[in-house]
């Protein structure tokens, strides 16, 4: 029978290293110069520890695409864990994102980047340009239809299907604005205004899949055209999440989101939780060759830790996640010890992208952590918490 690979067999398989610094935009660096040198850093970057903030998604996002040399320093938001008392004595509010120009510390996303085009020039369009305020305007109108479909139960809003048609309209708007332009994005070129709409588009396309069986992108040309091209930017790539992450750090963040009970609402929820989730809508650009390597470096670098906060034993659930890594990087399926099943779901389900890794690394491990869970029995691991998410506390992998 098989055995699984030893970790110094596993640690053999992956070579996978990204420069942090210099290289693809990534949601693990701390500094980024773009190949300049770091004496020319102006700026700090106060984000979230779990690069999921969608705020702090629109200032990261600006700051790569302009390549301006900055620093990142990461802080907890409430929903995973206590915030550090350091922030707050920095921004008393401890409201995120925070980003210090020229020793000046400035809060509110808008406030920051109307300060950041200030001192480095607009992307492509300004803010207060007459060609953004209107793009301004539409994104918060398709925001307000989002939330207002999404997070309240249709019995408090009389019809879940006139949320829907209310929604559909406000996208309608948005198709009109995109079909305007000579491309594919909000301008004649990709600009702020596709800035502005990226956090909340991207939740919504998952939050409504999961919630609600409504296809964002595919049953909106204009917007899936605006996807597949945004997918083209590294940039975008190395900020975007996957519909797991989405949809289930969305309900304490929002206040909780509902589900309309339809039987293609269902299918969708249970394919983003238990796969095949190469299947799950979330991405379009192909897959990366190194997607499993990337993923197997991620579980290296935080095995302890891992194997530390999982439900199951230590001996057990190390001995699982062999199994499941080598399923990962080989393909063969190896037996693993009975009970691990639940920590080996546990994991799968608390993979968060893209703080973690990148999306097709995630799927890739999603997969063979289900699949070798699948060969002891159908057991799920302990429920995804709805008010919090302090089961992704960022504090318990610091000594990463």
């Amino acid at each position: 029978m098989t055995t699984a690979l030893s970790w110094s067999e596993l640690e053999a398989l992956t070579d996978w290293e990204i420069d942090r610094t210099n290289g693809p935009t990534n949601a693990q660096a701390r500094l980024r110069l773009f190949g300049q040198s770091e004496a020319d850093v102006r700026v700090t970057l106060y984000r979230d520890n779990h690069a999921w903030c969608p705020y702090c998604q629109k200032i990261w996002l600006w700051l790569e695409e302009k390549q301006i040399p900055y620093r990142i320093e990461k802080v907890t938001m409430f929903c995973y864990g206590e915030k550090e008392s350091w922030y707050k004595r920095v921004v008393p509010s401890g409201m995120l994102p925070a980003l210090e120009l020229d020793g000046r510390m400035i809060t509110e996303s808008d406030d920051i980047l109307i300060a950041l085009e200030s001192a480095f020039s607009p992307l492509t369009y300004a803010m207060q340009a007459p060609n953004v305020m209107p793009m301004r305007r539409l994104e918060r109108l398709l925001f307000r239809a989002w939330c207002n479909w999404l997070c309240r139960p249709a019995s408090l809003i009389r019809k879940d299907v006139l949320s829907r048609k209310k929604f559909q309209e406000i996208v309608d708007l948005v198709e009109e604005a995109l079909a305007a332009t000579p491309g594919p994005y909000f301008l004649d070129e990709f600009s702020t205004a596709d800035v502005i709409f990226t956090p909340y588009v991207e939740r919504m396309n998952a939050s409504l899949f999961y919630y609600k069986g409504y296809k964002l992108r595919e049953d909106n040309p204009r917007m899936s055209a605006w996807f597949d091209a945004m997918e083209t930017r590294e940039t975008y790539r190395g900020t975007q999440s996957d519909f797991h992450t989405h949809s289930h750090d969305l309900p304490p963040q929002m206040g909780g989101c509902y589900e309309n009970g339809e039987a293609e609402a269902k299918r969708c929820e249970a394919l983003v939780d238990q796969g095949p989730w190469a299947e799950v809508p979330d991405v379009k650009y192909a897959e990366p060759e190194n997607s499993r390597a990337e993923a197997l470096a991620r579980m290296l670098k935080h095995r302890e830790n891992i194997v530390r906060v999982n439900p199951v034993d230590d001996a057990t659930i190390d001995e699982a996640l062999r199994c499941g890594l080598t399923k990962l990087m080989t393909g063969e399926s190896v037996q693993p010890p009975a009970g691990s099943e639940v920590g080996l779901r546990y994991l799968r389900d608390r993979i968060n992208v893209p703080r973690d890794m990148s999306i097709y690394a995630a799927k890739r491990l999603r997969q063979a952590l289900e699949d070798t869970a699948a060969m002891v029995s159908d057991k799920q691991g302990p429920a995804i918490p709805i008010r919090n998410r302090y089961d992704q506390n960022p504090k318990e992998f610091a000594s990463a």
